[in-house]
């Protein structure tokens, strides 16, 4: 009897401590990354928790008011066929499953046994969602600067994982700072050159998908750089002659001639043409029209825009034999017709001169 009453007492002390007993979560899932349209599965063990409700929750840490119950108990909340929820009474463990992940589903989820009103133990899993890179609106679209200022490039992007970024040029050309490739997400130019604009890459890669890239133009405004292919060039009286100049600079120049101080236009002595070869580059040509004595001399061809002019010459001097092009007229080498005209054109007038000669000396 005595033995009986001492195995009673120690059953009822042990049955007293293990219902006063706190319910605790014994084990929760690390941190879980999954691809889009995968599934995961999260995992929540409870002790001492059979008369509390354990539920799931999707919590929002940028925003305390944002809570999406998910489940309670063995039984799901939200209505989504994507969730599923499976309770395994052995070893207490509440599985929550999400099916066909979306980008949305990434967040931190929290396994929680309500004790009191006010009362509560929780612990939390976060699930990432791997996500192609995204370049941000805030990055540089294009810019505009004048030659020797320091410009800086941005370039973000969002994804999981973080994304590299990384800067390349057109054609592989060499990036101002050195190199094909620099990495960062801000190419700092200390002080950019007009060798500096064209077209820049900003590449976002996390190894999710292709990647992405984004075209950046830069425009590096620069004063005119004038350059004279063929700086003397002579042909006879009563002679069309062609002069010719190259320009480079942006914004676009205004190109003028000029000679003996007088800027020159379009009558029946003189044809100024331009030809834009792209925004930088514009070719100019003065064709002089028959030639007469006063027109011999230095012609000046001058640029200029916003940030200065740049300027430079061509001389034009008399000879006895007619230069061709363009005294034959619209000939270009290269084509055996209009070789062989130009050839006849050139030899009628040698033998015209050589006539004259004879009959000034009988």
């Amino acid at each position: 009897m005595g033995r009986f009453l001492i195995f009673t007492g120690i059953f009822l002390i042990f049955h007293s401590a293990h219902s006063q007993r706190s319910p605790t979560i014994s084990y929760i899932s690390q941190e879980q990354i999954k691809d889009i349209g995968g599934t995961v599965e999260l995992h929540c063990s409870v002790q001492y928790a059979q008369e509390y409700p354990v539920l799931w929750m999707k919590v929002d840490h940028n925003s305390n008011s944002y809570i999406l119950p998910i489940s309670t108990g063995s039984s799901l909340i939200l209505h989504d066929s994507r969730f599923a929820l499976r309770y395994d009474q052995a070893s207490s463990t509440y599985t929550l499953q999400i099916k066909d992940i979306q980008e949305t589903d990434a967040g931190f989820y929290q396994c929680q046994v309500l004790i009191s009103v006010s009362n509560k133990i929780a612990a939390e899993v976060e699930l990432q969602v791997r996500r192609p890179p995204i370049i941000s609106d805030n990055s540089t679209r294009s810019i505009v600067v004048s030659e020797g200022e320091a410009v800086q490039l941005e370039c973000y992007a969002g994804g999981y994982p973080p994304p590299r970024i990384s800067w390349r040029r057109e054609n592989n050309a060499i990036l101002p700072t050195g190199g094909a490739i620099y990495r960062g997400s801000k190419l700092k130019i200390k002080q950019i050159r007009k060798e500096d604009r064209g077209t820049y890459y900003c590449v976002a890669e996390n190894g999710v998908g292709r990647g992405n890239r984004r075209n950046i133009a830069v425009e590096v405004e620069f004063k005119p750089v004038v350059t004279v292919p063929r700086p003397r060039l002579g042909q006879a009286l009563q002679y069309d002659m062609d002069l010719e100049c190259h320009i480079e600079a942006y914004p676009p120049p205004a190109i003028t001639w000029h000679k003996d101080g007088i800027q020159l236009s379009n009558n029946q002595h003189y044809s100024i043409s331009h030809f834009a070869t792209a925004d930088e580059f514009t070719d100019t040509t003065i064709r002089v029209i028959t030639i007469e004595k006063r027109q011999y001399g230095n012609y000046m061809c001058k640029a200029a825009n916003k940030l200065g002019s740049d300027e430079d010459y061509v001389e034009l001097f008399e000879t006895v034999i007619p230069v061709c092009p363009p005294a034959c007229g619209q000939a270009h080498y290269g084509d055996a017709a209009t070789l062989s005209t130009s050839t006849v054109a050139l030899l009628a007038t040698m033998l015209m001169c050589i006539f004259r000669n004879l009959n000034t000396q009988h």
